[in-house]
């Protein structure tokens, strides 16, 4: 095997058959694009093709990045690899959104297959990672600190699996997940995406999953936000839900956020379902959950700020404990949400645990 390197541009590996005539391997035309400090990520990004992976080494960077090729992996060194704010005057739309990584197709041709991974990005006005119409996008090993909307967010996209990241300390949710983040529309088919094994702590909310269907929420650690999860619909159709949240650990998320424009104050709110349907809320721990908020208390089903009601949502073995007002809250008149075998002390009204 042989290595080349040329500046950051660097390891397209040529393998010998062992046999005269052999073919190549598939891999021998992929490459890989190393970035050292000083050098631009976007052009990495800009020159690699699919299959490629644009290694970023350890070293702190100040620029935003878009990608738009299909199939390529842009991997740091882990939290060693931090991407910041340019100093310079905004060049990109990426940039000039106060957004730090964006991947981004368009509705008529997703971005499919490309992967984030193993890398640090902080202080951007917006969101750190933000993507839009992709298909199979991973998002891995990612910390997500201090911006100020998101941490990583997606939006018109299916099939994302987000797993293993870090969200802390973002002004709103540490990780959205929505239909659109402008328009009304009905809430979209994830087809499967997969929100698994992320450390939601210290955002406004952990996990906002905004008018969507069809995904799974599963073994994330949430703490210390004002709220910690959030599915959320509205008066459009279909409704948000038909998911399932499944073997969390919400504790402790007791900051507390002031009210706006379509939600009051949260505080102390573990999981809120509103205006959701068929939700499964299932073996997840959650304690300690306490505050003043309407939406306060350990799974709380709660009618949308547009009136939408919450309806065959089911709630069942979760284990809870010293949330505050109650380990389960039901504000919601309609009879359809059920709660069965959860292991909790008070509830509101009685009688659900």
């Amino acid at each position: 095997m042989k290595k080349c390197h040329i500046a950051y541009l660097a390891c397209t590996a040529v393998i010998v058959g062992a046999g005269l005539g052999a073919a190549p391997s598939a891999a021998a035309n992929h490459s890989t694009h190393v970035v050292l400090p000083g050098d631009s990520i976007q052009q990495a990004v800009d020159a690699a093709e699919p299959g490629d992976t644009v290694l970023v080494t350890s070293g702190t960077y100040y620029e935003s990045v878009t990608v738009s090729t299909p199939g390529i992996t842009l991997r740091g060194m882990g939290r060693t690899t931090v991407i910041k704010p340019s100093t310079q005057k905004a060049g990109t739309s990426c940039a000039e959104g106060g957004n730090g990584i964006c991947v981004v197709g368009t509705q008529g041709n997703k971005v499919e297959d490309v992967t984030i991974s193993s890398l640090t990005v902080t202080g951007f006005a917006r969101t750190g990672v933000l993507s839009a119409a992709t298909d199979g996008l991973t998002v891995r090993n990612v910390t997500a600190l201090d911006n100020g909307v998101w941490g990583i967010a997606q939006e018109r996209s299916v099939r994302g699996l987000f797993q293993g990241n870090t969200a802390r300390g973002n002004g709103d949710a540490g990780l959205f997940l929505a239909n659109t983040i402008t328009a009304e529309e009905g809430a979209a088919d994830a087809r499967g995406a997969v929100v698994s094994g992320n450390r939601l702590e210290d955002n406004r909310i952990g996990l906002t999953v905004r008018r969507l269907r069809n995904l799974d929420v599963a073994s994330n650690r949430i703490s210390g936000n004002c709220a910690g999860v959030f599915v959320v619909g509205d008066e459009n159709k279909p409704k948000a839900g038909h998911l399932t949240v499944r073997g969390n650990r919400i504790t402790q998320n007791n900051k507390s956020c002031p009210k706006t424009e379509r939600l009051p104050k949260l505080e102390g709110s573990g999981i809120v379902l509103t205006g959701a349907e068929k939700t499964l809320v299932t073996g997840n721990v959650i304690r300690d959950n306490v505050g003043s908020s309407p939406m306060s208390g350990g799974v709380v089903l709660f009618k949308s700020m547009v009136g939408v009601t919450s309806e065959q949502n089911r709630i069942s073995n979760n284990v809870l404990s010293g949330n505050s007002p109650a380990d389960i809250v039901n504000t919601e008149a309609a009879g359809s949400n059920t709660f069965a075998g959860n292991s909790c002390r008070a509830s509101k009204p009685a009688g659900l645990c």
